[in-house]
């Protein structure tokens, strides 16, 4: 009993010690935008898609124009109806976090060109 329960808290601590390495850990090929520079050259929008990954409620409130409003949540099975691999893709979130996540998800399925924007973009 004791081993079983031993085995059992290795693997939370495994699991724990890597959804920790994963949030922190840096996603390769993802660079960052400055807030200010995103309000400063609004032609941004027509070089690259502008993806914003919060939920609707919160899109609806405030959001960058030219915007596409795909929450983080729904990411996965909706990215290919709106973006294509080939283009660039801005990512825009009011957390890191989900920055990342995205630009995780948006690498494995072959984007090359990701950005995500850091700091406010919504005041």
């Amino acid at each position: 009993m004791m081993i079983v329960t031993y085995a059992v808290l290795l693997c939370v601590g495994a699991a724990a010690g890597l959804w920790l390495v994963r949030r922190f850990w840096p996603v390769k090929g993802l660079a960052y935008v400055e807030a200010s520079k995103l309000q400063e050259t609004p032609e941004l929008a027509g070089l690259a898609k502008m993806v914003d990954v919060r939920d609707a409620f919160l899109y609806e409130q405030c959001h960058v124009s030219g915007a596409i409003n795909i929450s983080i949540g729904r990411l996965p099975y909706l990215w290919n109806k709106e973006l294509s691999p080939d283009e660039p893709v801005v990512i825009l979130s009011d957390s890191a976090h989900q920055s990342k996540k995205a630009a995780r998800l948006l690498k494995s399925q072959g984007f090359r060109e990701i950005y995500a924007v850091r700091g406010k973009f919504c005041a």
